[in-house]
C-alpha cells in the first residue's frame, strides 16, 4: 500500500502529536505513524509545565485539559534532615497556571489526538511502525512501514521525526551526534496508594542511590535512581533487595512494597544526554528527543519537546503549504530551538556534578551548603530555577493559525516576578 502526505510524523508522542495537530490546523496534509496500538504505557514523564499549560491554553484546550485526573505542584522542595529548602517556586511566575500539572501521559495524547482529529488534514495510524527511510535522489521522500494492513509506503514533502531518544529515523539518516557523560540510570516503578504532595519530586537520598515520587490518581510512580550500568547488579541482588532500598529511602512507604512482585516490575532507563551536530538532512528533521536526548533531572524534556514541535511548526507551516521545505529553511528551525537546549542540557549537567553524583558518592545528601543558605535567606531567588524549569529560557507561543479561543491567551511571559 502507498500513500501520499504533505508532512509524515513518525512517533504519536508529545512533539509528534502537537506538531500534528498545530500543522493540521494551518491546513497542511499531515500523517502521524504511532508504532503501538494506543498511548497506555506506563513510566512516561508526567509533568505538564506552565509553559505547556499556556500553550494548552492558547490552543483552546485548556477547559479539556482540566478535565483529565490532574494534582498541581507549586513548588518543589529538597528534603535535609527534619527540614526541607525549597528550590523552585512556581507561584512567582507571571503565567495564568503557576504550577506543573502531574497528569498520565497517556491522557495527555489522548486529549491531543481528539482536538487532531477535528481537523480533516489529519491522520493518525496507531499501531504501525516506520522501518525504513524513503530516498529519491539524495533526498528522504518518505518512509516505509508495516502496521495492522501490511508493509506500505508513505511519501511526504517532509518527514519529521519524533520517535525519541532512540529514533530509528535519526540512525537511518545518517546524522552525527555529540553525547555528553551521564553517571546515572534511572529505574521506574509504581506502588500502591497514595501520598501528599510535598513528596512530589522531592528527591528521599541515601548514599549511592535516591528516587523521586510522582503521585498519580490511586498511585504512585516512582523513579529510583543509581549508578550508571548498575541495572545487571540490581536484578542479580534480587526483589527483596530492592524491596528493601525503598523501604530505607521512603519508610512510609515500607508496607507497600510487596506489590512489586519480581523485578520484572522495574523498569530500567538507560540515562543520555546527547544532541544532533544538524538536525537536519533534505526532506527529514528531527526534533524533540530524536534530536537531543534529556535526562529526567528537571522532568523538562516532554515541555522542551513540546516547545520544539510548536517552533517546528511556526517556521515551516508556511513551506510546507508553498511545496515543501528547502534545507535552509529545516536549519532554521535548529538555529531557533538549539540556544534553550544549550542551556537546559548545561543546566542538567551542573545539577549531576554538584548535587546527583554527591548524592550518589555519598559526599553529600543535597545541594551545596552556600545554595541551601542563599535560597533560605532570600526566598526570591526560588523563581530563577522555577523559570528556567517552568518557562524555559524560549518557550514558545502558538502561531497564530492554530489559536482558539482567543480570550484564554494571555500576555507572553519574558521573565519571572517576585
Amino acid at each position: 500500500m502507498s500513500t501520499d502526505t504533505t508532512c509524515l510524523i513518525v512517533g504519536g508522542g508529545p512533539a509528534g502529536m502537537i506538531a500534528g495537530l498545530l500543522l493540521a490546523r494551518a491546513g497542511v496534509e499531515v500523517t502521524v505513524l504511532e508504532k503501538h496500538a494506543d498511548f497506555l504505557r506506563d513510566f512516561r514523564g508526567d509533568t505538564v509545565h506552565p509553559s505547556t499549560l499556556r500553550l494548552l491554553d492558547e490552543l483552546g484546550l485548556g477547559e479539556r485539559f482540566d478535565a483529565l485526573p490532574q494534582s498541581r505542584l507549586e513548588q518543589v522542595a529538597f528534603p535535609l534532615g527534619e527540614q526541607s529548602v525549597t528550590i523552585a517556586d512556581f507561584r512567582r511566575l507571571r503565567t495564568s497556571r503557576p504550577y506543573i500539572a502531574m497528569v498520565p501521559q497517556w491522557d495527555l495524547l489522548d486529549l491531543l489526538a481528539e482536538a487532531a482529529h477535528e481537523e480533516p488534514t489529519f491522520t493518525l495510524r496507531m499501531n504501525t511502525r516506520a522501518t525504513e527511510l524513503l530516498r529519491e535522489n539524495g533526498r528522504v521522500v518518505g518512509a516505509r512501514h508495516e502496521g495492522p494492513d501490511g508493509t506500505g509506503e508513505t511519501r511526504a514533502r517532509l518527514t519529521l521525526a519524533c520517535d525519541g531518544r532512540g529514533s530509528l529515523l535519526r540512525d537511518l539518516s545518517g546524522l552525527q551526534s555529540r553525547e555528553f557523560p551521564v553517571d546515572i540510570d534511572a529505574w521506574w516503578f509504581r506502588l500502591p496508594g497514595s501520598a501528599s504532595q510535598e513528596f512530589a519530586l522531592a528527591p528521599r537520598t541515601a548514599e549511592g542511590r535516591f528516587m523521586v515520587i510522582f503521585p498519580r490518581e490511586g498511585y504512585l510512580q516512582i523513579a529510583y535512581i543509581g549508578h550508571k550500568g548498575a541495572d545487571a547488579q540490581l536484578r542479580e541482588r534480587g526483589i527483596a533487595a530492592f524491596r528493601d532500598d525503598i523501604a530505607e529511602l521512603a519508610p512510609e512507604f515500607a508496607d507497600r512494597t510487596e506489590a512489586l512482585r519480581s523485578m520484572d516490575d522495574v523498569k530500567h532507563l538507560d540515562v543520555r544526554v546527547d544532541r544532533l551536530r544538524r538536525w537536519h538532512t533534505d526532506g527529514l528533521l528531527c526534533i524533540g528527543d530524536a534530536a537531543h536526548a534529556m535526562s529526567p533531572v528537571g522532568g523538562v524534556g516532554i515541555n522542551l519537546a513540546v516547545q520544539d514541535a510548536v517552533g517546528a511548526a511556526t517556521l515551516l507551516a508556511g513551506p510546507l503549504r508553498k511545496g515543501g521545505p528547502t534545507p535552509a529553511e529545516l536549519a532554521q528551525v535548529r538555529r531557533r530551538r538549539l540556544p534553550p537546549t544549550v542551556v537546559v542540557q548545561t543546566l542538567q549537567r551542573l545539577i549531576h556534578r554538584n548535587v546527583v553524583t554527591p548524592i550518589l558518592t555519598g559526599r553529600r545528601a543535597g545541594p551545596p551548603k552556600p545554595v541551601v543558605e542563599a535560597l533560605r535567606r532570600f526566598p526570591a531567588l526560588t523563581r530563577v530555577p522555577a523559570f528556567l524549569i517552568g518557562m524555559g529560557v524560549r518557550s514558545e507561543h502558538a502561531p497564530a493559525f492554530a489559536r482558539r479561543a482567543a480570550g484564554a491567551v494571555e500576555k507572553p511571559v519574558d521573565a519571572p516576578r517576585d
